[in-house]
């Protein structure tokens, strides 16, 4: 199992939106081959930043998700609502 945690940060002002399309990428997730958990958070203390938890069976598995269209369709909007680049952490359970 690989799990990954994603930091997102949005455009001050864009949060909403950010929010909006992000939320819009956990349905046709969950239902990837591979996909264990795909959770969206939410900062309690910074409204802008937004970070995923999710568990693959594969680091393969992953990187087909990273492919989809779902998730090419969100990077080519990304510019328009993020600060920059997510921030992403790559983790084995001990």
């Amino acid at each position: 199992m690989l799990t990954v945690l994603a930091k997102i940060t949005a455009q001050a002002g864009k949060e909403a939106a950010a929010k909006e399309a992000l939320e819009a990428l956990v349905a046709p997730t969950l239902v990837e081959e591979g996909c264990i958990d795909y959770v969206l958070h939410q900062s309690n203390e910074d409204p802008c930043v937004f970070y995923f938890y999710e568990n693959w069976t594969s680091k393969e598995l992953l990187d087909q998700h990273l492919a989809n269209t779902h998730i090419v369709a969100f990077g080519e909007k990304a510019a328009t609502l993020l600060a920059g680049p997510a921030e992403l952490h790559f983790l084995t359970k001990l």
